[in-house]
């Protein structure tokens, strides 16, 4: 099973924020996931990351791929380098 790091959106329309997840690549976007790990708000000034680097860490171990827009969140959150 491949597995990713991705986001899921939630919020309203022109106010979204996005969860940090987990899941089978072939789950849809907002579907099934296995495990949250995080969330992002762009829409506050500075954007807000919270993230659990140690589970985050452990997923990337373990071989799953993060999508460019978490790849740029964990290196803004000094998880990966």
């Amino acid at each position: 099973m491949a597995v990713k790091i991705r986001l899921k959106r939630m919020g309203k329309k022109k106010k979204p924020f996005y969860r940090i997840v987990v899941a089978d690549a072939r789950a849809p976007r907002d579907g099934k996931f296995i495990e949250e790990i995080g969330y992002y708000d762009p829409c506050v000034d500075p954007a807000l990351v919270k993230l659990d680097a140690d589970k985050a860490k452990v997923w990337l171990a373990n071989g799953a791929k993060p999508t460019d827009t978490v790849k740029y969140l964990l290196k803004r959150e000094n998880v990966i380098e």
